[in-house]
């Protein structure tokens, strides 16, 4: 048990809740949060107000595989016998944490997999925001841990749960996390201080006085709201709205409106928009144009028509807009992007700003981004490869916030024009017709596993080794279709797969599978 006394009186004695049971509490934190100063904080809190404190730290083994645990526990002095001092455990023990303060809502998740969060003792105050872990950002698919299922899972677990975005409280007043987090748990009520007393702590910090207790107020206030019932709430789920378009798009936008199903309008309007960013207005219609063949397909029940044409859509419109070396260099040369690292990084008016990009392309990259010609040719020839090869071994580093650096990615953004001509282009448009032909030939009488042919797309992304991995497993599972064609179940068959090669970086899991399905 944590917060004995030396020398300790009988086990009778220490009750729990009493005034002679210690006060433990877990933080979990990412480096640069402020979680060590929101320790420091409850220490003094603590200290100035009658009660000994102690705290401990154990750091995580890399800031997005596991937050620092910082522990603290305070025992009343007016309750500590003549002689005697509290001897205080070192780190969190499950099944005995009182408070559980978790900055992200993953580090939360981890809470509850330690078990610190009890149903008959813990208040958990949790910010719902995400920092996405590696393994989430590295996963063949969509690998993000729901949100929904981790708030779940700390309602049922904790006696108290607490939670609002405190990181967007704490951007909003111009400080850290930490005293939002800090003015949250004084909203509890959990620990036997006044809101005066949490304060009077930043006040003696000395350091950000103005902008923490601004936060604290915040990350009160927003506690004490969250605090509150909630009344049950009939929310019905809105119509997707149509994007506005600009006049160039305009003959486009009316085409959609007369030659597309209504419950499909947003979709195909997202889809002209991305096309036209990404190439120009005449790459927009050809989008519409491969599409319209599975328009005159679709089967006759509105509801799976509507979900086919939408997935088909969105998929083609993602596929068409591959990532390649122009797509790269176009992006990172954006105004729109130094504005937003400018932003995260709360650029003033009297600083530079520097941003160094980390540029590894092979030497498929180089061809794919040639004429299609010159790019087979510079792949088949062996003396050509041995020339280049030595140029891409090793990555390099561009400033693209000096002059230099923008205009070598300017220039290759500038490239777009040639895109059409370009060896990626002509093998990525023959791939996307063979799969649209898939789809519209199986659409009338098999639109079930039509739409997962469509979704089945997802594999298919990234650039590099990540395309090379995902491409292959996508060749695989399509070799399977005339075998699924023939199957009651084809369709659930054909997604189960798409679920293993998405679920397994290896393939293994995909191959099993695959082998299994005669």
């Amino acid at each position: 048990m944590s917060a004995v006394l030396e020398q300790a009186a009988p086990a009778a004695s220490l009750q729990p809740a009493s005034a002679k049971h210690g006060i433990t509490i877990a933080i979990l934190a990412m480096g640069g949060e402020g979680g060590g100063v929101l320790a420091d904080w409850l220490v003094d809190l603590a200290e100035q107000n009658g009660y000994y404190a102690q705290t401990t730290s154990v750091p995580g083994v890399a800031q997005r595989t596991g937050a620092t645990v910082y522990y603290l526990e305070m025992f009343p002095e007016a309750a500590t016998p003549a002689g005697r001092m509290p001897v205080m455990a070192l780190s969190p023990i499950p099944g005995d944490v009182d408070v559980v303060i978790a900055s992200e809502l993953m580090e939360a998740g981890r809470a509850l997999q330690r078990g610190l969060v009890t149903a008959d003792r813990t208040t958990f105050v949790a910010s719902t925001h995400r920092v996405y872990s590696m393994t989430e950002r590295t996963a063949m698919g969509d690998g993000r841990v729901s949100a929904e299922k981790l708030l779940a899972g700390g309602q049922a677990a904790a006696k108290q749960f607490v939670t609002a975005d405190f990181a967007q409280l704490a951007e909003t007043t111009g400080s850290l996390i930490s005293p939002a987090l800090y003015g949250a748990l004084a909203a509890t009520g959990r620990l036997p201080f006044t809101r005066a007393q949490f304060e009077d702590t930043i006040s003696r910090g000395g350091v950000g006085v103005k902008s923490s207790l601004k936060a604290f107020a915040a990350g009160f206030d927003a506690a004490v709201q969250a605090m509150k019932p909630a009344a049950p709430l009939v929310v019905a789920t809105p119509a997707t709205p149509v994007p506005p378009v600009g006049p160039k798009l305009a003959a486009l936008s009316m085409r959609i409106q007369s030659s597309f199903a209504a419950a499909n309008h947003a979709t195909l309007t997202a889809g002209i928009l991305r096309m036209a960013d990404y190439q120009d207005v005449a790459y927009a219609q050809r989008y519409l144009d491969l599409l319209q063949p599975l328009a005159r397909a679709l089967p006759v029940d509105a509801v799976i028509a509507a979900e086919l044409m939408d997935e088909t859509a969105r998929h083609l419109a993602l596929w068409m807009s591959y990532e390649d070396t122009v797509r790269v260099a176009d992006l990172k040369t954006r105004r729109s992007r130094f504005d937003r690292v400018g932003g995260e990084v709360k650029l003033s008016q009297t600083q530079h700003l520097g941003i160094n990009e980390f540029l590894h392309p092979r030497i498929e990259e180089i061809a794919d981004t040639l004429p299609a010609g010159m790019g087979r040719w510079l792949l088949a020839t062996p003396w050509a490869r041995a020339s280049v090869e030595p140029f891409t071994r090793k990555g390099r580093v561009v400033q693209t916030s000096s002059i230099r650096g923008y205009l070598l990615l300017y220039a290759i953004a500038a490239m777009r024009p040639l895109r059409p001509k370009s060896l990626r282009f002509e093998i990525e448009h023959q791939r996307i017709n063979h799969w649209l032909g898939s789809i519209v030939r199986l659409a009338p009488t098999q639109a079930a596993l039509a739409l997962e042919v469509a979704r089945a797309q997802r594999l298919v992304k990234g650039y590099g080794d990540t395309h090379a991995r995902g491409w292959g497993n996508f060749e695989k599972i399509m070799a399977k279709l005339p075998q699924l064609q023939a199957m009651p179940q084809g369709s659930a068959q054909l997604k189960a797969l798409v679920a293993a090669a998405l679920a397994d970086d290896s393939g293994q899991a995909l191959d099993k599978l695959l082998a299994a399905t005669v």
